[in-house]
């Protein structure tokens, strides 16, 4: 991203580290371990990460709240990166971001173990510096109430990337339909751009390979997809394929 490219990451919502080391293979930028809506303990999270590790693609888990407890955890397992769900105003962008990083720039609480190779061949000071330099931090704007707060949001330093999802925001606007929501992600993604920030999308079909296209398009460079719907639409290509070599 750093070099103005985009990136894709699969969603994988189960303790699955065989499939970290399929997308790695592949050859994706990252996995999104999704500890919101998945059911992954901190130990299974971890191997996952290793899995990562060894294949060479970046580890990102979306955590399941705002808590600075919460952060620290995940962090101190060793993911290089954290997606925070339904953040909606300056004040909370600005709390997450501190929390995941090391005086001078947060308050992360400090701590040995892998995050900093177990204190091997690095100081402390060197580790937290490079931790601090490298994390990233990923705010949703996934309600209304985000979109509204989204200029305050903007000025905070720390936030890396800013993750705009449909499902609940379709859901935040009372469901009004797909269109509407794309109208509104069309105007929030150059938006993000323009005030300096990266920019996801997340919610996105595997079948709608155009309208991610399209979101790219706008400014967006951080791309999240369902490994299971990527498998669906696998599975359902191979056996009309085979139907059709069949006749």
């Amino acid at each position: 991203m750093a070099a103005g490219q985009v990136v894709f990451g699969a969603i994988i919502s189960r303790h699955a580290p065989d499939l970290v080391e399929l997308f790695g293979a592949i050859g994706y930028d990252f996995v999104m371990i999704d500890c919101e809506h998945g059911p992954m303990s901190l130990d299974e999270v971890e191997h996952m990460v290793r899995a990562a590790e060894v294949f060479g693609i970046t580890p990102i888990t979306r955590i399941p709240n705002h808590d600075d407890s919460t952060i620290l955890q995940f962090l101190d397992r060793g993911v290089q990166g954290i997606i925070v769900p339904h953040v909606n105003t300056r004040a909370e962008a600005e709390a997450v971001a501190k929390a995941a990083r090391y005086y001078p720039d947060g308050h992360r609480g400090v701590g040995g173990g892998r995050a900093h190779d177990y204190g091997v061949g690095t100081s402390r000071a060197e580790s937290t510096q490079w931790v601090n330099s490298q994390v990233l931090v990923i705010p949703m704007v996934e309600e209304t109430e985000a979109v509204d707060n989204l200029d305050a949001i903007l000025t905070v330093p720390g936030v890396d990337v800013l993750h705009v999802a449909s499902g609940d925001l379709g859901q935040s606007m009372g469901n009004p339909g797909a269109a509407a929501v794309r109208q509104v992600m069309s105007q929030v993604i150059p938006k993000i751009r323009a005030g300096g920030k990266l920019v996801g999308v997340g919610g996105n079909s595997p079948a709608d390979a155009a309208g991610v296209a399209e979101f790219i398009k706008l400014g967006a460079n951080f791309v999240t997809i369902s490994a299971l719907g990527l498998l669906q639409i696998g599975a359902k290509d191979f056996r009309q394929r085979v139907q059709t070599a069949l006749g």
